[in-house]
């Protein structure tokens, strides 16, 4: 299968590119930049150049590759979110969401596609009620944190496209929080360095769900959506979500930092605003079933508990 990728050189891409190549997928890798260009042919793509936000110039690559797949990964993300500000931090992922996501939708169909996969989030979108852990037919927050309202709309925005498109199959994979290699929980990524350096405490109670999935499961998950599963939604999630008074002090003992510290979630507010006081205390997590079942996927790293201990190192 031809398969057209966008965010090859990301901490999913730089996993994917090298996973479908490998299971016999000739892969057309968007890039931006003649360095980028060399990362994707070392990892086994041909390269091709356009900015994701020119429309005619993505269409005509879309076009001129002739794909049977689109793999939509782009985001503009670096670290962990800056709760306090996180509209504005997510504000280029969030039109890759929803204005890329449309042109490659419309490109795919001039060009014939049969399938295409964009990349959407599990966690903190769901509805802060119910029980901890979401399948994907449960709603997502009628009324999310000051400052995470416009990332949700996008969210939400590109879900609807991808379960409105009806002239090829469409697919929303929901990954959950990322870690491992390239991402901010790796063995030199920035919520490591935070947990070493004692800046990032158990906040309030620490009953947030958080959800994780290792990039090499992610890609996983997404090598195997190329071939499997219906039209739809689909979390992309380990097996074990866990409340962050659970994963955060074990992550801490399994990278040799002292245990993080309590700090009430009314403190904590006015550094890391209500959302990252919602984060810390209220999100729920998801269940991984429906993708394991349908796309016929087991990830690698069952539980964040072996991941933490042996998945942060490249």
């Amino acid at each position: 299968m031809r398969v057209f990728v966008t965010g090859g050189t990301g901490a999913l891409g730089r996993f994917l590119i090298p996973q479908l190549a490998a299971a016999g997928h000739e892969v057309v890798a968007l890039v931006r930049s003649s360095e980028k260009a060399d990362q994707v042919k070392a990892a086994g793509a041909q390269p091709v150049l356009a900015d994701p936000l020119d429309k005619p110039a993505l269409t005509a690559a879309v076009v001129a590759a002739q794909p049977g797949v689109i793999v939509h990964q782009l985001t503009a993300l670096s670290g962990m979110g800056d709760f306090k500000n996180f509209d504005q931090e997510f504000a280029l992922t969030n039109r890759f969401r929803t204005e890329v996501t449309d042109t490659l939708i419309e490109a795919g169909r001039a060009a014939g596609v049969r399938r295409i996969i964009a990349q959407s989030f599990c966690g903190w979108p769901y509805a802060r009620e119910g029980g901890p852990v979401k399948t994907e037919d449960d709603p997502l927050d009628p009324d999310p944190p000051e400052g995470f309202g416009k990332s949700l709309a996008a969210i939400r925005q590109l879900e609807d496209r991808i379960k409105q498109t009806t002239y090829f199959d469409a697919l929303a994979l929901r990954y959950g929080i990322f870690y491992g290699p390239g991402t901010s929980i790796a063995d030199d990524g920035r919520i490591v360095t935070m947990v070493k350096d004692a800046k990032l405490p158990i906040v309030g109670d620490g009953a947030g769900v958080w959800s994780f999935i290792h990039v090499h499961d992610a890609a996983a998950a997404t090598v195997a959506a190329v071939t499997h599963g219906a039209p739809g939604i689909y979390n992309i999630v380990d097996d074990e979500p866990a409340p962050v008074s659970s994963w955060l002090p074990e992550l801490a003992e399994a990278i040799g930092a002292k245990p993080p510290s309590h700090v009430p979630a009314f403190l904590a507010g006015f550094v890391i605003g209500e959302g990252g006081v919602s984060m810390m205390t209220k999100v729920r997590g998801g269940s991984n079933e429906k993708a394991k079942r349908e796309l016929a996927w087991q990830p690698l790293y069952a539980s964040w508990r072996r991941g933490f201990g042996s998945g942060l190192r490249s």
